[in-house]
């Protein structure tokens, strides 16, 4: 049985859930045991990247390939799917332990993001893709509709590298390890170095990728005045 805050939840996301349960689970952060949503957002992280593939395909079919692929990761990154989350008020349903109660997790970013490709998953488990993909269409709509494919927002790493290339100098040099700050969440540290700087920039994330970008984001802001 769902809870009225989880039903209320389905009313936005205008679903139903035949097995209430994978709701449940989809709304469990990792902090209340093992019960709980990582698997489903492996699963929904996968579905969610081949819907939006699939309909930028469609929607631009004279978009290369590089193009499409930048529109997708801008789409389906940690921050559009946390903007999504607190649309829904996600963090007024998830299901978090103490700690991560304690530490305001329902207003994490990551955990607000991992916590819509896990709803994702456990639809498509529920009900199959289709209505799977009537929602992901539905959440993404108005940010579909937006898309202007001839003024793609790059990633830093993809901007810095051709900066650099562009100006025949080396490719920049990133080594990432992860760093323990006691908290539940995993933590990474990235640092980028390319010639142009003496020193090495560092920034951390709490993912590979998230801690590389913001390494590059911030070589790029340096690199201000010296091109």
């Amino acid at each position: 049985m769902l809870i009225p805050r989880q039903e209320e939840l389905c009313k936005k996301l205008q679903v139903s859930f035949k097995e209430p349960a994978l709701l449940q689970q989809a709304l469990s952060h990792r902090s209340v045991g093992s019960h709980n949503n990582e698997r489903l957002e492996y699963l929904g992280d996968a579905i969610l990247s081949f819907v939006i593939a699939d309909v930028l395909f469609s929607k631009f079919p004279q978009a290369k390939e590089g193009k499409l692929s930048r529109l997708r990761a801008l789409l389906v990154k940690g921050v559009t799917l946390a903007e999504i989350a607190r649309e829904l008020n996600l963090g007024e349903v998830l299901i978090l332990g103490p700690g991560e109660l304690k530490s305001g997790g329902y207003r994490r970013e990551s955990i607000l993001a991992d916590t819509v490709e896990s709803i994702i998953g456990a639809l498509y488990l529920d009900g199959g893709l289709e209505p799977t993909k009537s929602l992901i269409l539905r959440l993404f709509d108005e940010r579909l509709q937006a898309i202007d494919v001839n003024e793609v927002i790059k990633d830093p790493k993809t901007s810095l590298q051709e900066l650099l290339q562009g100006r025949q100098y080396a490719l920049p040099l990133y080594s990432v390890k992860e760093i323990k700050i006691g908290t539940n969440q995993p933590v990474f540290e990235a640092s980028c170095q390319v010639e142009l700087l003496k020193k090495v920039v560092v920034a951390q994330g709490n993912s590979h990728r998230k801690a590389e970008q913001k390494a590059a984001e911030r070589v790029l802001t340096l690199l201000e005045g010296k091109l």
